[in-house]
C-alpha cells in the first residue's frame, strides 16, 4: 500500500476554469514558478516510518506504537526479513502495514523499501526498540526546516550500552570514512534516519546487509547532499531481544564495503596510492642494480632486473587505470546528480510536523 501525496483541502481547491485572487492561469502549474514563487504544495508531507525486522517479536510492537504516537497520521511500514518468531503478528496488531522480503540482509530489506513505498518523508529505525521515538518529531523538523536530505540520529548512550566491539568498529569505521569522503556525521552506522524524498528515489541501493548504513552516508557525502545530525538517546535492547550484528563478520563486510566505495567513488586515490607503492618498491630494488652496474658495467642479477622493471609497467597501468576511472567516476556522479535534481524538492509548513493530517 503506498501513501498517496496529500491534497490541499477540497474546499481550498478552485473549479476548473475558474480564477480566485492569487490563483494561476489553467495553462500555469505550481511546478512551473520558480522555487522561491513556489507557494506551499501541501500543508501537511505523508510521513512513512520504515521499520526492516528480523525476530524481533518482543519489542516490534511497542516500536509501532511509540512511532505511531509521535508521528500523528504517519504510516509505520514493517518489513519482515524471514523471521522465525511471531514478528509479524505482533507488528500487524500494533498497527502497521506488514510486507515480507525473504532476500535475508538489511541491505535487501532497505532496498525493497525504498522502492516500494511512496511518501514525502521517510523515517527509517531498527526494530530493537533501542531509539528514541518522542525524537522523530525533531529529526523531521530539522529535515523541512532547513531542507535537507537527511538526518542522522546521532546514538547517545552511557559506554555499557555498547558491546566494547561495537563500540571500538563504530569509531574505527567513522573515522576511515571521514579521512576519505569528509566529516559530516558523527554516527556513521546509526540505524535512526530521516530521510526526503528525493535522497530515497534517487539511492541506488547495492550493499546487502548491515553495510547499508556505510552506503547511505558515502552517497549523501559523494553527492554533496545537505544534511543533518541530531542526538538521540540510545538505549538497551527489550528483554528477550537479541542483536543480529556481528562484531567480526559484519565489521569486516562494512570494512570491505569502505574499500569498495573508496575504489569506485574515488578510483584516483585509489590506484593513486597504489601506483606510488608499486613505483616505491620498483625503485627501490633498481638502485642497488644501478650502483652495481655503474660500479662494474655488470648485471648480475637479471631476474631482479625484470621485477623492477615489471613493478614499473604496473605503476604506470595503476595510474593509467585511475586516471580513465575518475573520468567515468564523474560522469556516473553527473547522471545521479541529474536524477536527484528530477524529484522537485518539498516545501511544507514545519508547524503541521507531528500533528494529524
Amino acid at each position: 500500500m503506498s501513501i498517496p501525496a496529500t491534497a490541499a483541502p477540497a474546499s481550498d481547491t478552485p473549479q476548473p476554469g475558474a480564477q480566485t485572487a492569487g490563483s494561476l492561469p489553467d495553462a500555469v502549474t505550481a511546478t512551473d514558478l520558480a522555487p522561491a514563487a513556489r507557494p506551499l504544495a501541501q500543508a501537511t508531507p505523508a510521513i512513512a516510518v520504515l521499520v526492516p525486522c528480523y525476530n524481533e517479536e518482543a519489542s516490534i510492537a511497542k516500536v509501532v506504537r511509540d512511532f505511531r504516537a509521535a508521528l500523528p497520521g504517519c504510516v509505520v511500514y514493517v518489513y519482515d526479513n524471514n523471521s522465525k518468531d511471531r514478528t509479524i503478528e505482533e507488528a500487524r496488531a500494533a498497527g502497521a502495514v506488514v510486507r515480507c522480503e525473504t532476500l535475508q540482509g538489511k541491505g535487501n530489506v532497505v532496498r525493497r523499501m525504498f522502492a516500494d513505498v511512496e511518501a514525502d518523508i521517510y523515517v527509517m529505525v531498527d526494530g530493537d526498540d533501542t531509539y528514541d521515538a518522542g525524537k522523530a518529531p525533531e529529526l523531521v523538523r530539522k529535515l523541512v526546516d532547513e531542507q535537507l536530505d537527511m538526518v542522522n540520529g546521532a546514538r547517545v548512550a552511557d559506554w555499557e550500552t555498547y558491546r566494547r566491539g561495537h563500540r571500538f568498529g563504530n569509531v574505527l569505521l567513522t573515522t576511515l570514512v571521514t579521512m576519505v569522503f569528509g566529516k559530516r556525521t558523527q554516527d556513521m552506522l546509526s540505524g535512526y534516519r530521516v530521510f526526503s524524498r528525493r535522497f530515497v528515489k534517487s539511492f541506488p541501493v547495492l550493499a546487502g546487509g548491515f553495510e547499508i548504513e556505510t552506503e547511505l552516508v558515502v552517497h549523501a557525502l559523494e553527492m554533496r547532499m545537505p544534511i543533518g545530525e541530531v542526538e538521540t538517546p540510545y538505549k538497551d535492547r527489550a528483554p528477550g531481544s537479541v542483536s543480529k550484528l556481528s562484531t567480526f563478520r559484519d565489521g569486516f563486510r562494512i570494512l570491505w564495503m569502505i574499500g569498495k566505495l573508496i575504489k569506485e567513488e574515488r578510483p584516483m586515490q585509489f590506484f593513486g596510492i597504489a601506483s606510488l607503492l608499486l613505483a616505491v618498491l620498483s625503485v627501490g630494488i633498481a638502485v642497488p642494480l644501478f650502483m652495481e652496474y655503474f660500479a662494474t658495467g655488470l648485471v648480475p642479477r637479471f631476474p631482479t632486473a625484470v621485477l623492477a622493471t615489471g613493478l614499473g609497467l604496473l605503476s604506470f597501468l595503476f595510474l593509467t587505470a585511475g586516471l580513465i576511472l575518475d573520468t567515468v567516476t564523474r560522469g556516473r556522479r553527473e547522471m545521479k546528480r541529474l536524477k536527484y535534481l528530477e524529484i522537485p524538492a518539498p516545501a511544507f509548513d514545519p508547524a503541521v510536523i507531528g500533528t494529524p493530517r
